[in-house]
């Protein structure tokens, strides 16, 4: 298998990745618009116990993600990427069977904890372009992988609304047969990027989320833009812990409704991705774009949060949108802050400490959510309670990023 070399970027081998992506996403994006009501239906049509239910799969989601995000970081700095991105898909399309099947709520919440151990592809992906492209070109690329989710956000909510009216677990299906079909499709094109010679040796010291830390403390900047990178992630749990709920609450959206959303935002993603992030960078900077990206997503939480109407709804969408030059800038901050043969165990980190923001994250924003539709006796209720706290975190990452967010003097590549 021919491996890329490392710091020169190959067209064909971030284009097999992007297929990865996008085929990851359609799947994951197929069981989005119905696992909420899935779990609905299993607490007899309770909306806030359904909030509440959601909101402790997700937080076991993130727990597992949290506890073995390094491992799977560590082993592919010493196997390699791909490896590591054929096992997740395998694990995870093998998952998506299990939730079409599960009878009861204790196996779906079974299924979903088998999903955050199995669910490192999209990290791997990241180290797998930090890889192939250099330092400066980066955030560019990264851009384009945050395009290729787009792409799949779009095609996977609308196809798994469509399925979901007809039955809430067809969705869970499709999912299973195209991460399967994903992880074939690698087995046979993907090439390796991290070549024998710069891989890292395992050490269970830094393969535990504990040890991992200790990449931040021995990186100067890291902690700084890890401060950054937790509070934004802590508010970007608010739209997939209490979106669907929130929606179908204030705005009586259906599932479809809901879906051909959820496909709006990924065209809003798409387009941002792939067409404003290589030039806004090139023009204002890795800074520029995270603090843009970060001002918008405040905006977009708060008209969120206001919005009487779904058109109200529907127009703060671009705003979040934007958000991704946040996402697409820091990660390439990041990856400058340490050398090559660490990119896996950096992405392990980020997904680590993603996981640790989402253990609580999602149970908060879900209750939340909870209190703000069924205030005390006298109170009048808030649905939007869940997306203000949000707001206010992403302005506080702001805040932080006007100190932290700047390139490191000379980065490595």
């Amino acid at each position: 298998m021919a491996t890329p070399q490392a710091g020169t970027a190959r067209p064909a081998a971030v284009a097999f990745i992007l297929v990865t992506v996008v085929l990851d996403v359609l799947a994951f994006g197929a069981a989005l618009p119905v696992l909420p009501n899935l779990i609905k239906s299993f607490r007899g049509g309770d909306v806030a116990l359904a909030a509440l239910t959601y909101g402790s799969f997700a937080t076991a989601w993130s727990a597992m993600q949290f506890v073995f995000s390094p491992l799977l970081g560590v082993l592919s700095d010493r196997f390699g990427r791909r490896t590591v991105l054929l096992i997740s898909l395998t694990g995870l399309g093998l998952d998506y069977l299990l939730m079409a099947l599960a009878p009861s709520l204790a196996w779906l919440f079974i299924g979903r904890v088998i999903s955050g151990i199995t669910a490192a592809s999209y990290s791997t992906a990241s180290a797998y372009i930090a890889d192939v492209t250099p330092p400066e070109r980066r955030a560019a690329s990264f851009g384009y992988v945050g395009a290729a989710w787009g792409v799949g956000f779009i095609a996977g909510p609308a196809f798994g609304g469509l399925l979901g009216q007809f039955n809430l677990r067809a969705p869970f299906w499709a999912a299973a047969a195209l991460t399967l079909g994903n992880a074939l499709y690698g087995w046979f094109v993907l090439p390796e990027s991290l070549p024998r010679e710069r891989r890292a040796r395992f050490s269970w010291s830094r393969a535990n989320p504990v040890g991992a830390l200790l990449l931040i403390r021995g990186r100067r900047g890291l902690a700084g833009l890890f401060s950054m990178q937790v509070l934004r992630l802590i508010a970007h749990y608010s739209l997939p812990s209490v979106f669907v709920l929130y929606a179908g609450y204030r705005y009586d959206w259906s599932v479809a409704r809901v879906a051909y959303t959820l496909a709006f935002v990924g065209v809003c993603t798409a387009i941002v991705q792939a067409l404003v992030i290589g030039p806004f960078v090139r023009r204002f900077g890795e800074r520029g774009a995270a603090l843009t990206g970060l001002v918008c997503e405040t905006l977009a939480y708060a008209l969120y949060a206001f919005a009487p109407t779904g058109a109200w709804f529907l127009f703060a969408i671009p705003f979040g949108a934007l958000g991704g030059l946040y996402y697409a800038a820091a990660q390439a901050l990041l990856t400058q802050r340490v050398h090559g043969h660490e990119q896996g165990e950096l992405q392990g980190v980020n997904s680590s400490l993603m996981g640790l923001a989402g253990i609580f994250s999602p149970a908060l924003f879900s209750a939340v959510f909870a209190a703000g539709i069924a205030p005390p006796a006298g109170r009048a209720p808030l649905p939007g309670a869940a997306f203000y706290l949000a707001a206010l975190l992403t302005a506080a990452a702001f805040l932080i990023a006007l100190k932290v967010a700047r390139p490191p003097p000379a980065a490595r590549a």
